[in-house]
């Protein structure tokens, strides 16, 4: 009987937490919401400088895009390998979805940097303002996903897959997919008309 309640215990307290997470969701997407309004007000604010047809690589950006929907396939593998108990299976995709979550973080810095020595940093105009808050803010969000992934590789590698421990992968790869969501939102609305 007391195994009973416990394991209905750890199920509210799990179910508690996803909840807490899909607020924590909401809340990050309102954060995003403004700051997509404040890239569409500020687009054509340019003080004079360069627009993004002048600075955006599409080439550059679709590479950056197939990278990071590709690390969301990998942690959709890894969460199959979850349901179906292979330790190394989740160790496996975690890896190779760091491993593409890193190259597009690298990516980025690479764009931003080449951007910066063209004399197009944020200070330059308010777009440039803009554009570096947004983008920088997801992959700032991506970065946190970086370290999340390290930690949740440590935890499954340590104690196994464990209710908690899939919890948490649950979590983790819901935070995952929603930055893909985001990025097809900046990929959509920023670089694409920028170009255009």
């Amino acid at each position: 009987m007391t195994g009973a309640v416990t394991a209905e215990h750890e199920h509210d307290t799990h179910e508690e937490k996803t909840l807490g997470f899909w607020l924590y969701l909401m809340s990050d997407a309102i954060i995003f919401a403004l700051l997509f309004m404040t890239y569409v007000v500020m687009v054509n604010n340019t003080a004079g400088g360069p627009a993004g047809r002048e600075l955006f690589d599409v080439g550059h950006v679709f590479a950056e895009t197939m990278v990071l929907l590709a690390s969301s396939i990998t942690f959709g593998f890894a969460s199959v390998a979850l349901v179906s108990k292979s330790k190394a299976g989740v160790l496996a995709w975690l890896i190779i979805t760091f491993l593409l979550g890193f190259s597009f973080v690298a990516m980025e810095i690479i764009e931003f940097l080449g951007m910066i020595a063209q004399d197009a940093g944020p200070g330059r105009s308010g777009f440039l303002s803009a554009f570096f808050t947004l983008v920088g803010t997801h992959g700032l969000h991506v970065s946190l996903g970086l370290v999340w992934i390290v930690v949740m590789l440590a935890q499954v590698a340590v104690k196994g897959l464990t209710a908690p421990v899939g919890s948490r992968l649950m979590r983790l790869g819901l935070f995952w997919h929603f930055l893909d969501i985001i990025w097809i939102g900046i990929f959509s609305v920023v670089y694409l008309p920028g170009v255009l």
